[in-house]
């Protein structure tokens, strides 16, 4: 099949390696990748800020970048939950009727990388190998946006040598939240206070989710406690294999 790889702004900007690791995945599977050099972000900051006008171009060229894609995936659950919910809504406040088609031809060809893998694929052994214990955090965009339900944790219990512990209040946020974060720092630190205690419980070496966003919020508060407990996109640990 051939992929076309939406890598969001905030992955390019500040993990890269989760683009090169969906790349690897996608290519061990015989998947075509392609990278349209013309695209850029997604549009949630703005509409997240009450922007939503000023969100206006850039559904408009994510639907002209994708226009011939077959699919698109993309390694966050955030920035998919975007496109899938609210670029239908960013269209109409355009008026623009023929932005509005677009996007509706385009958002059933979007998906989300582990919703990609297991739904479109149909694979969830993708021959990794990841010898260490790692505890899965669903983030509120897969979970409750996206419902990618068990797809995740399917794909991370078929990697060769991991040890996949179950994360206590698994399912509560962690305070990230995008501007949620900066509007309410103090709110915002406490939440994600509790889930690093929570992934420390666990023993696990390695804390894994499907957005870079929630890693970032709680890997920064994991690194300020000392601990070693390392945060990876899940497409990082997908991408592994054998020395």
């Amino acid at each position: 099949m051939r992929v076309a790889l939406f890598i969001t702004c905030f992955n390019d900007t500040l993990f890269p390696a989760t683009g090169q690791a969906v790349v690897r995945v996608l290519e061990r599977l015989g998947h075509e990748v392609v990278f349209p050099p013309d695209q850029t972000c997604c549009g949630q900051m703005h509409f997240n800020t009450g922007y939503q006008r000023e969100c206006v171009p850039l559904v408009r060229s994510f639907v002209d970048t994708f226009a011939d894609a077959d699919v698109v995936v993309a390694p966050s659950a955030s920035c998919v939950g975007m496109v899938r919910d609210f670029h239908s809504r960013v269209a109409e406040v355009s008026g623009d009727r023929g932005l509005a088609a677009a996007v509706a031809g385009t958002v059933p060809r979007v998906h989300e990388f582990t919703e990609f893998l297991v739904d479109i694929a149909g694979v969830t052994d993708v021959g990794a190998y990841f010898p260490h214990r790692v505890t899965y955090h669903p983030t509120c965009h897969g979970l409750r946006l996206l419902k990618l339900g068990d797809r995740p944790r399917a794909l991370l219990r078929a990697v060769e040598g991991i040890e996949l512990v179950d994360l206590p209040g698994a399912t509560e946020c962690c305070g990230f939240g995008g501007t949620f974060a900066v509007k309410n720092s103090d709110v915002s630190v406490a939440m994600g206070t509790d889930k690093v205690a929570r992934v420390l419980s666990t023993g696990a070496e390695v804390l894994t989710a499907a957005d870079n966003s929630c890693l970032m919020h709680v890997g920064g508060l994991l690194s300020r406690s000392k601990s070693k407990v390392r945060v990876m996109h899940l497409a990082e640990i997908l991408a592994g294999e054998r020395a």
